[in-house]
């Protein structure tokens, strides 16, 4: 399955054009390593997507074409949420 696709059907991103952004701007890691949109994705995998100051890490449990919203809990598993600070918040907010 495709990388963009995976991102929609398991609603880890609302829609599959901004996964493809995403991804086109290398804020997606497959296995490491900076990955298109187009990327195969298979069960096993883990995936770094970065949403702004926030990262998180996932692994592919299932794969499915398309999948109803009580579903998608089993596609993967969160494996670590990371939250950057900013640097210009004194705060630490």
């Amino acid at each position: 399955m495709r990388l963009d696709k995976f991102l929609k059907v398991s609603r880890l991103i609302k829609r599959r054009t901004v996964a493809k952004d995403v991804s086109d701007q290398g804020r997606v890691l497959l296995n490491n390593r900076e990955a298109k949109p187009s990327a195969t994705v298979k069960i096993g995998d883990e995936l770094d997507i970065q949403f702004g100051q926030r990262t998180l890490t996932v692994r592919i449990e299932r794969l499915t074409e398309s999948t109803r919203k009580e579903d998608v809990a089993g596609m993967y598993t969160i494996l670590k949420e990371e939250v950057r600070k900013r640097e210009d918040d004194p705060f630490g907010l």
